[in-house]
Parts: structure tokens; C-alpha cells; sequence
């Protein structure tokens, strides 16, 4: 009786645990689409979510340009994407978020060798780090995460909207539910710098983007979505044990653990919702909506704000010195 007790308890307890696994996995892309003939860039995809999202769509066809700060741990993940889809139509660019001239010169390289560009993700990032500036005097999370991404997209509209249907994709993350208000009095958070507050603000600011950019792209068949990928196990974590305070560090140590992985995604699972984003069929008639395990999902009311959206806009635009052509 009592081995049975015990046999019965284990095979609940290894059931709830799969249970619970499967919950943590979240939604998968169950498309088929194929994207023969279509290219896409991802920022980022040396590593973690931006890697596996390569990975996936360069084994649907796409021609996937791996845009990223460190080319040859991009040169190295794209063999091995190679290897694991055997596609050869992938592409390294050199792309640093955190210099303006950087980001002009990867947009004008795709321009002059790309006949088109289908797909825009926008997917790298930098979390919590300390207070650091970009080479244009940015802080460092707002200039990487959000000024970098809003420059390329903008210099590489033309092309996107001349390859219409296409998508634009943010990363973002529920961290602009948690963290997220625009500092609008000091957004370089210059007299009082909080690395938690700055990520928020950031990743606000990808869906603030995004709102703004689909209500200017109305009528271009070209669509942009922001999304939170989840709670992954990626590099982009490396800085929070630093940032956070007593509570939070602890949660993050325990997270480090094997049992607080299992609480997280693999960066695969990450994925999947940047994917559905790029891929799904469902999608085609739709803008401006935020997902999360690839179902749409609720931003921040901060989020809403349509006059917080324009204004974020216009003082990007100011920072980054881009011409008015979108109004």
C-alpha cells in the first residue's frame, strides 16, 4: 500500500511538472508559410531568440540577413544555420545599435545590394546594463533598443513598402507593463539613473513606436507589430543581477538555478511568437497589435496613448536626425 502511495504521488507530481513545462512553453507558429523568394533581416540574430528566428525562417526559404554588432559570432551562427537548414542564402551585415553611423551604413549597404525586403525584425537588444551612453550620447538602453531600430527602419521604409505585403516586427516585452513610463523631463535619465526603469522605458517605447508607425504606414499593405517573446534564457539577462534590487536579485539567483530554468523558455520556444508575427497567414488584414505567445495580448495603458506615441516620434526623429518624409 504504501509503495503504491508513493508511485501514485510520483506520477502526479511528474505530471504536474509536465503540465506546468507545457504552460511555461507557451504558444507555438503552426504555419506552414512558405517564404521562397522573400528576404528578411533580423537585428540580433547572432544569438538567443534572433538566432532561432533566423533558423526558422531560413529553413522556410526566406533569404535571412543576420544583422549584427559582432560579425564574426554572426558569421559563426549563420554556418551553423547553414548546417541545421541547408539553406545558403544567408547574409552577415555589420550593424551597431549604439552608433547612428553604424546604422546608416548597414541601411545603405542593404539598400544597394537588396532588390527587396520583405520582412523587418527587430529584435536586438541590451537589459538593465549599467549607465553607459551610445556613441551619439544616447543612454544606452533607449539608443539601442529603440533610437537604433527606429532610425533603420525609417531608412529602409522605401524599400520595404516597394516590397509590399511586407511586416515590420518589435521585440519588445511585458517589462513595458512592469517598468515601462517615458521620462519625458530627462528620457537620457541623466540625473537619476535607474537601469530597471531605463529597460522599461525602452521597451515602452518599441510599442509606442510601433503604434505611431502603423497609423503612418495606413494604406501601404506594409503592417507593424510589437510582442513580448516571454521569459527566456538568453544572454540579454547577464546585467540584471547588478540592477535589481534585494527581492528581485533573489528571484534572479533562483532562476539561475536548474529548477528556475525550468521555469524559463529555450530560446526556440522565445521565438515563436516573433515568428508567427513574420509568418502567419491570419495576420494579413491586421496592424499595430501587440502579442504574446502568439496571440494578441494587452499593452500598458501608457501603451494607448496616441499622443504619447506622435510625441515619442517626433523627438526620435529629432535625435536621430531624420528627414520628415512620413507625416
Amino acid at each position: 500500500m504504501d509503495l503504491f502511495f508513493v508511485v501514485v504521488v510520483l506520477v502526479v507530481f511528474a505530471g504536474g511538472l509536465r503540465l506546468l513545462r507545457k504552460y511555461i512553453e507557451g504558444g507555438r507558429c503552426h504555419s506552414k508559410a512558405r517564404l521562397i523568394g522573400k528576404t528578411v533581416l533580423v537585428t540580433g540574430a547572432n544569438t538567443g531568440i534572433g538566432k532561432e528566428t533566423a533558423r526558422d525562417l531560413a529553413r522556410r526559404g526566406a533569404r535571412v540577413i543576420l544583422a549584427c554588432r559582432d560579425t564574426a559570432k554572426a558569421e559563426a551562427a549563420a554556418v551553423e544555420i547553414s548546417k541545421t537548414t541547408g539553406s545558403n542564402n544567408l547574409l552577415v551585415v555589420k550593424l551597431d545599435l549604439a552608433s547612428l553611423a553604424s546604422v546608416r551604413e548597414c541601411a545603405k549597404k542593404i539598400k544597394a545590394d537588396e532588390s527587396r525586403l520583405d520582412i523587418l525584425i527587430n529584435n536586438a537588444g541590451i537589459m538593465m546594463c549599467p549607465e553607459w551612453k551610445t556613441e551619439d550620447g544616447f543612454e544606452m538602453q533607449l539608443g539601442v533598443n529603440h533610437l537604433g531600430h527606429f532610425l533603420l527602419t525609417n531608412l529602409l521604409l522605401d524599400l520595404i513598402k516597394s516590397s509590399a505585403p511586407a511586416r515590420i516586427i518589435n521585440v519588445s516585452s511585458i517589462g513595458h507593463q512592469w517598468f515601462g513610463k517615458m521620462c519625458w523631463d530627462d528620457i537620457h535619465m541623466r540625473s537619476n539613473y535607474d537601469p530597471v526603469a531605463a529597460y522599461g522605458q525602452s521597451k515602452l517605447a518599441n510599442v509606442l513606436f510601433t503604434r505611431e508607425l502603423s497609423k503612418r504606414l495606413k494604406g501601404t499593405e506594409v503592417s507593424a507589430y510589437a510582442l513580448h517573446p516571454g521569459n527566456v534564457e538568453t544572454e540579454l539577462s547577464r546585467y540584471m543581477l547588478d540592477a535589481l534590487n534585494l527581492p528581485w536579485r533573489i528571484i534572479s539567483r533562483f532562476m539561475a538555478t536548474p529548477f528556475g530554468r525550468f521555469m524559463l523558455k529555450t530560446p526556440e520556444q522565445g521565438a515563436q511568437t516573433t515568428i508567427y508575427c513574420a509568418v502567419a497567414e491570419e495576420l494579413s488584414d491586421t496592424i499595430g497589435l501587440y502579442f504574446s505567445d502568439c496571440a494578441p495580448a494587452n499593452t500598458s495603458k501608457l501603451a494607448q496613448d496616441d499622443d504619447s506615441a506622435r510625441r515619442l516620434w517626433e523627438l526620435s526623429a529629432e535625435m536621430v536626425s531624420l528627414e520628415k518624409k512620413m507625416e
